[in-house]
């Protein structure tokens, strides 16, 4: 049985982040699964659930900021859970530029991310 979450998945999804490449990202999700942005209109930030809304989400965010990078800093896993650390900086097509700190909590099943629950500090 395969299990549900290693440091090797971990570091493929964080992988295809830093290669910015919306296929490697939405191919780490379960057919399923849910990627919750911090920012949002709900207290939850914004849902998106399933591949075709994952990728509506992702293809836009490369296409505004072409340089975004995520520096994982730190990483942590407990039975299907994770969570990863890092540090995302940015500088969108308008000139704003966006640093952030903000962490991740994965739920994973059999090697899939079922759920990525997004938080960040934002410099106001």
């Amino acid at each position: 049985m395969a299990e549900d979450v290693t440091f090797e998945i971990l570091h493929r999804v964080a992988d295809a982040f830093a290669r910015r490449d919306v296929d490697g990202i939405v191919n780490s999700f379960a057919e399923d699964g849910e990627f919750r942005n911090a920012k949002g209109p709900d207290y939850w930030g914004q849902n998106f659930k399933g591949k075709a809304a994952i990728r509506s989400y992702f293809e836009p965010l490369f296409a505004a900021a072409s340089d975004v990078k995520w520096n994982h800093t730190n990483e942590f896993i407990c039975g299907d859970r994770a969570v990863t650390e890092w540090h995302r900086i940015a500088t969108l097509r308008t000139g704003e530029r966006q640093e952030w700190l903000g962490c991740d909590l994965y739920t994973f099943r059999r090697g899939l991310i079922v759920m990525k629950d997004t938080y960040i500090k934002v410099v106001v």
